[in-house]
């Protein structure tokens, strides 16, 4: 059955949240992030404190917001002597940098019968993730205003630095008890994911010899610059992000920058198998290595491990899946599997032991200024998250 029903009272508190925490400006810095500081900026704590208050004034226990940023709280279970497990639900607080979050002007226009919000085109709008922060506040809302609906504690985790891949660094594991979770961060309507790439980031540094361009041949210079060029030129054009979907992994230079003297490159390395991650870390190592002797340059070469694909977790614990299909079905939607062609909080969270799909919220477009959310797709990620809960029941 569905819970939350298309032109209700929900579906317009669903709204109004949503525009809420689209204004609320929390983009990250990855720079900041990469250095240890969590969160990486006061507006996400800013955020985190907003959001707190709001679940405090709903009626969700346990709220608190951590040194580091995280939110989280629960709503105790109204079930009396059963055995029923908790389960957690996550999403996070922060926008991507690559595009403005700050000053966002949603606008709700009537598309095709849907309800879509946008941003006014010079900003992103922030569905990723706040469509996935609004459709759990609402959906557990209706849970603690509909008690005769059976189920077992929730639990809520809202992490700030997703997006810089910091996400989980300091996750209250202390304060978690479930032993299952799901992640709401994901696209369209019926999309279920339960792998994702496994995620590197690598850092190529190129050491040359600087000296008066006038004099550069008599004194031996060695630029860095062109041997960084060269080695990014040299990457596998076919094996780019914007040349690739589905289950092909990919290079994906983000950085490059330095002097004649050193250059760095920084890139994202991305594969859903791990012997092909390891292939592509040697790959990188050989095109660097190749790139510093054309020039007669040094090179450093450092490779980070970001997140793994969950897949293999999940796959030990199918009840998480189970259930979520369940829930699905409940709400009459098929579930559509897909693999992530990125990562969520979730994606670490599995593999720290808490096995954690994701769903979706009904956002598209993501990190972009053509961002955009359909009210009614994500009114269904919050009855999929009600039907959840009394299937855990």
């Amino acid at each position: 059955m569905k819970y939350l029903k298309k032109d209700s009272a929900w579906e317009k508190e669903l709204l109004a949240r949503f525009i809420d925490y689209a204004k609320t400006f929390s983009t990250s810095c990855g720079a900041q992030a990469d250095k240890g500081v969590q969160p990486s900026t006061e507006c996400q704590r800013d955020f985190a404190n907003k959001i707190a208050a709001e679940l405090s004034a709903l009626g969700f226990e346990g709220v608190q917001v951590t040194k580091f940023g995280y939110v989280y709280a629960y709503i105790p279970a109204n079930l009396a002597g059963t055995a029923a497990k908790p389960f957690c639900l996550l999403a996070h607080l922060d926008t991507v940098e690559e595009c403005s979050g700050k000053n966002v002007k949603p606008q709700v226009k009537k598309r095709g019968g849907e309800t879509i919000v946008t941003s006014d085109g010079t900003t992103l709008l922030g569905g990723d993730d706040k469509a996935g922060l609004a459709a759990i506040v609402t959906a557990l809302h209706y849970l603690l205003a509909n008690k005769k609906i059976a189920h077992p504690k929730i639990e809520v985790c809202f992490s700030p630095d997703e997006e810089t891949g910091h996400g989980m660094d300091h996750v209250p594991l202390d304060l978690i008890k479930a032993k299952a979770a799901y992640t709401v961060d994901g696209g369209h309507i019926g999309e279920l994911e339960c792998e994702c790439f496994n995620a590197y980031k690598s850092e190529v540094v190129f050491t040359g010899k600087a000296a008066h361009t006038g004099d550069a041949r008599a004194a031996g210079m060695v630029n860095a610059i062109g041997a960084a060029t060269l080695f990014v030129q040299s990457l596998p054009r076919a094996q780019a992000p914007e040349t690739t979907d589905g289950y092909q992994g990919f290079y994906a230079p983000l950085e490059i920058c330095g002097t004649m003297e050193s250059a760095r490159v920084s890139l994202l390395l991305r594969d859903f198998e791990a012997d092909g991650m390891e292939a592509r870390k040697k790959t990188v190592a050989q095109l660097a290595k190749a790139a510093a002797a054309s020039y007669g340059a040094s090179v450093k070469v450092k490779h980070m491990q970001q997140y793994l694909n969950m897949r293999e977790g999940i796959k030990k614990a199918p009840f998480v899946v189970e259930r979520l299909v369940a829930a699905y079905k409940e709400s009459g939607i098929e579930p559509v599997f897909k693999p992530i062609r990125g990562g969520t909080d979730g994606s670490r969270l599995t593999e720290m032991g808490i096995p954690c799909p994701n769903i979706f919220t009904g956002a598209h477009e993501y990190h972009s200024e053509r961002e955009w959310v359909s009210l009614e797709q994500m009114l269904a990620a919050a009855d999929i998250i009600v039907s959840l809960g009394a299937i855990y029941a």
